[in-house]
């Protein structure tokens, strides 16, 4: 089994769930007694979760000998304990496994003759963290946990994966301002989908203002040193509004988001790129339809990256552009989602083109069809569909999902 890699400072090396136990073990001048008691209620007072998800993919991609087909299965298995004086321990299994035949290129089981399907066997810890709240409107966590800002688009798990995306680090959240979250994180290695890790040195900063009746600003710093790449050390600067207006009987939606990217400390003087986003729509009887235009802007190093983002939820669900092309990349895409008898649908339409010069990269469409039963249970069923034009190649992929939590 493999262990996610831990915190590498000295004075930090224990596990979390090690520190914490010596944490607890020598707060207060209770007597020791009623301390164990309290700490045998707090471990034994908690919270288990299971969450499984058993997905079918396949891949028809253009230029690749065999088309992909795989069953896998995840599985997760935690605990978070009960409250002891403001701590809290949680501790996460995580189980990937292929039933059947892997006809398919995982990343790292050599079937290169295949397309990608990126979920490898792996077994390992998912997350393992403490955290502290015992400080007014402030939330203090350390270990490995997941990370979500936002929309995901530039820190995020990518939780579509079967194993998903998480971070080493210590991370604060408060809330002491009126409508306001801060949140501060410091990375040290990101643990990817493909059972791989990468060593960062990276701050993470995001603010949030919700006091507007109108929509929700944010403003935020992403500063990567990237240990074993250091040219694609990046630094990126950014705010975003978001909200929505009612028109009486239905509803306007708006987005407007802007960043600029750089190179930080030993980053490739090169990278220099901007990223914009500019959504339209209206909620009308349940359903939401909208208007976007995303840019990832060219520079002279690789175009706008977003290299801890949840990419797949971006930029078409064929995941031809996880990488941005070097003459960067234009997205124009249409949204239409609903809901009928219980099901959640959703089709989206894009248009991709470069953003140097005019290269015309081709169209893809993304259907989704979803139902939850219960609190528990869902299925699903996915599809997309790249058409390419002079770039990459023709691909088509299918999903069809169960999963249950508890």
């Amino acid at each position: 089994m493999k262990q996610k890699g831990l915190f590498r400072q000295p004075v930090l090396r224990l596990h979390p769930l090690a520190a914490a136990c010596m944490a607890i073990t020598t707060l207060g001048a209770a007597p020791l007694v009623q301390a164990g008691d309290d700490i045998t209620a707090a471990l034994t007072g908690g919270t288990p979760n299971l969450d499984m998800r058993l997905r079918y993919e396949t891949v028809d991609q253009d230029g690749v000998s065999k088309d992909a087909k795989g069953l896998t299965l995840r599985t997760r298995l935690g605990y978070r304990t009960g409250d002891y004086r403001g701590f809290k321990v949680f501790a996460e299994f995580e189980d990937t496994t292929a039933i059947g035949d892997d006809d398919f290129n995982s990343s790292k089981n050599g079937k290169t003759n295949y397309p990608t399907i990126a979920d490898p066997d792996a077994t390992e810890v998912n997350q393992a963290y403490i955290d502290y709240t015992g400080l007014s409107d402030t939330t203090l966590r350390y270990g490995l946990q997941r990370v979500i800002l936002d929309n995901a688009r530039f820190v995020g798990n990518v939780g579509w994966r079967q194993n998903e995306q998480t971070f080493n680090g210590f991370s604060l959240v408060n809330t002491s301002l009126p409508d306001t979250t801060l949140v501060y994180g410091y990375v040290t290695n990101v643990n990817t989908i493909t059972d791989t890790d990468i060593d960062v040195k990276a701050h993470v900063l995001n603010a949030g203002y919700n006091g507007l009746s109108f929509g929700k600003l944010t403003a935020y710093a992403y500063l990567i040193e990237f240990t074993n790449s250091p040219a694609a050390s990046q630094k990126t600067l950014g705010l975003r509004f978001a909200g929505s207006h009612d028109m009486d009987g239905w509803s306007l939606l708006y987005t407007a988001e802007y960043a600029q990217q750089s190179d930080y400390k030993d980053g490739d003087n090169g990278i220099d790129g901007d990223y914009q986003l500019f959504e339209l729509g209206a909620k009308v009887s349940g359903i939401t339809a909208k208007v976007s235009y995303e840019l990832l802007g060219a520079d002279n190093y690789s175009g706008f990256e977003t290299p801890i983002a949840t990419k797949h939820a971006f930029n078409g669900w064929a995941d031809k552009f996880l990488n941005t092309p070097a003459d960067g990349l234009k997205d124009v895409f249409v949204t239409v989602g609903g809901s009928l008898a219980g099901v959640k649908l959703k089709a989206v339409y894009h248009d991709f083109s470069s953003d140097r010069g005019s290269t015309d990269y081709g169209t893809e469409w993304d259907l989704l069809a979803a139902k939850k039963f219960g609190k528990h249970y869902s299925v699903g069923a996915k599809y997309a569909n790249y058409d390419a034009d002079n770039y990459l190649t023709d691909t088509s992929k299918f999903w069809l999902w169960g999963s249950l939590k508890f």
